[in-house]
């Protein structure tokens, strides 16, 4: 059988572009998300204008010129002004809002502190039920409490004080704040604590240097609501204080409204809604951080 050479094909120049393979998929892979993300972010937009549009209003309104109110000729701050001689003046009311937030803060803390560490890392007989019964005061409407704690506050001499409201604004901060803790630190391995006590850190050096620090987050998180609470809370002090210079900032801004003849001065109340929500929103935003991180403490647990 004969062997025949077959004649060589010359090679010819393509033109075509060489793509390398998977490329085009990686270009429509990469092209899906910011498809999908564009109307996440028009939405979360617009959500951020409809709840950042009364505030930003507020603030200008409260600055601005109107007829009625005390700037009444360009812009300037007459409003503010006048709400600084209010009755007792803004600084005795801001003054007793910073110590009710202050010490439910401080007491808050405490106690969901400690509290969220029996409930995560002591067994004893009860301890769910119990659990569960902290949390069922979350069941119980706010306002009708006030009245019985209002008695019980009256025959222990805190009625009209401002430590009593503390304490009442401190105990509906505890289920939330229990809760808080309880998962915060269930999210730390236990191999934390059997390590520093081989160390030779006692169970409160340990809680103070290794777990303290672990459940950071958390804290912060239940102190942010028990400020954002406290410092907002109309109805607690409007029951428990009888005093005109007890009061606290919301119930005085409250009262702003109460005017002669019923004429409401509107600039001098949107000067003191500004007052009222800056410290609120100054704090978020220095601790908006730890206050995500707080939250997400449980969710990746094991």
């Amino acid at each position: 059988m004969a062997l025949t050479d077959t004649p060589a094909r010359p090679a010819t120049l393509s033109t075509r572009a060489i793509v390398a393979p998977g490329s085009t998929g990686r270009r429509r892979r990469s092209q899906g998300p910011v498809l999908w993300g564009l109307p996440s972010k028009i939405f979360t937009g617009a959500l951020a204008i409809i709840f950042l549009y009364p505030l930003v209003w507020t603030g200008v309104a409260s600055v601005s010129p109107q007829a009625g109110t005390s700037q009444v000729d360009g812009w300037g701050f007459a409003n503010y002004a006048k709400l600084a001689s209010f009755q007792s003046g803004i600084w005795v009311y801001l003054g007793n809002s910073l110590f009710v937030s202050l010490l439910t803060v401080a007491l808050t803390l405490l106690v969901s502190f400690f509290g969220g560490y029996a409930f995560a890392r002591f067994s004893f007989p009860g301890k769910n039920m119990l659990f569960l019964l902290v949390l069922a005061i979350l069941m119980v409407p706010y306002a009708t409490l006030l009245i019985p704690l209002y008695v019980i506050l009256n025959a222990v001499g805190l009625q009209n004080s401002l430590v009593g409201v503390a304490l009442v604004l401190t105990m509906f901060q505890l289920p939330f704040s229990m809760f808080m803790m309880r998962i915060s630190f269930e999210s730390v391995p236990r191999e934390l604590d059997e390590a520093a006590l081989v160390d030779g850190c006692t169970s409160f050096s340990a809680l103070r240097r290794v777990l303290l620090p672990a459940v950071k987050p958390g804290l912060i998180t239940v102190g942010l609501f028990a400020f954002l609470t406290a410092w907002n809370d109309f109805i607690a002090p409007l029951i428990l204080i009888n005093d005109q210079s007890k009061i606290t900032l919301p119930l005085a801004v409250a009262n702003l409204r109460g005017q002669t003849m019923g004429v409401i001065d509107y600039g001098v109340t949107e000067a003191g809604v500004v007052v009222l929500a800056l410290p609120c929103i100054v704090l978020f935003l220095i601790l908006q951080r730890h206050y995500v991180r707080g939250f997400m403490s449980g969710a990746f647990k094991g």
